[in-house]
């Protein structure tokens, strides 16, 4: 049976059949605003696995906590939906970001929003943390600022109350760090450090090859012409090795969500 991606308040739903458990994406901060495409392959392969996706879009801004918050209530608002309509019971939730994603997630489970109880985190599993200022997140806002040297602007949390607010308050105490080995902007050593440090036996760091665009990697159709060339083999090289990287993170995440699963 083909499934669908649903539009239901806000947010993108992918629900197999009888799904063991919940998870909650957030996508990186200049692909977030259409998750269920950006992170298509990924998502629909964790979808595949037993797990109903719930992806909730979100516009950057420079207030964080805001999005937090809104996106925090959106989700609800997706979780009722699956309560209620499609009868799914009180199933485990796990968050699941990407770069400024996590960052989001950290927020949803550290400042003291208003969501019910039983939108509490199982875990969350946190991909190529970024938590970088603003100046070196968007593009160009440097050479604007030269323009205007007195002008303060900066992300709410910034980068240090971000990771001083999770040092204090963050509750989810199951959690696993992607780092990929070629991502020249992981930020994740500063997170492990604070969450390692609050929750030492349920924080696990784990390296796997692959770049800070491994999850927003797609499908990749290359077939062959009439007669093989030197073009197709390193079209099929360059196809092997793109889904090398993703079925590895695709394993690790499911190994962590479920170990006896996936043995």
């Amino acid at each position: 049976m083909a499934i669908d991606w649903q539009e239901v308040s806000g947010n993108w739903l992918w629900v197999p059949p009888r799904p063991k458990a919940i998870i909650h994406f957030l996508g990186g901060a200049f692909v977030a605003a259409a998750p269920h495409l950006t992170y298509q392959w990924l998502l629909e392969q964790l979808g595949r696995q037993g797990y109903a996706v719930v992806a909730t879009p979100f516009v950057n801004t420079f207030d964080h906590a805001t999005i937090a918050k809104e996106v925090a209530i959106t989700f609800e608002q997706g979780w009722h939906y699956l309560h209620r309509q499609r009868g799914l019971g009180y199933l485990p939730i796990y968050g699941l970001g990407h770069s400024m994603g996590c960052k989001v997630h950290l927020l949803i489970n550290s400042l003291p929003l208003k969501h019910s109880q039983s939108t509490e985190r199982a875990g969350n599993i946190l991909m190529c943390f970024n938590n970088y200022p603003a100046r070196r997140s968007i593009p160009l806002l440097d050479q604007v600022m030269q323009f205007s040297p007195n002008l303060a602007v900066e992300f709410t949390p910034s980068p240090q109350q971000t990771l001083e607010i999770a040092a204090e308050q963050y509750s989810v105490r199951r959690n696993l760090l992607i780092k990929f080995r070629r991502d020249e902007i992981d930020q994740t050593h500063s997170l492990a450090d604070v969450l390692v440090s609050r929750f030492p036996e349920l924080t696990t760091v784990q390296i796997l090859p692959g770049t800070h665009t491994t999850p927003v990697a797609q499908d990749i159709s290359w077939q062959p012409g009439q007669s093989y060339s030197p073009l197709d083999a390193i079209g099929q090289f360059i196809k092997q090795e793109f889904y090398r990287d993703l079925n590895r993170l695709q394993r690790a995440v499911l190994l962590w969500l479920d170990p006896i699963g996936v043995l």
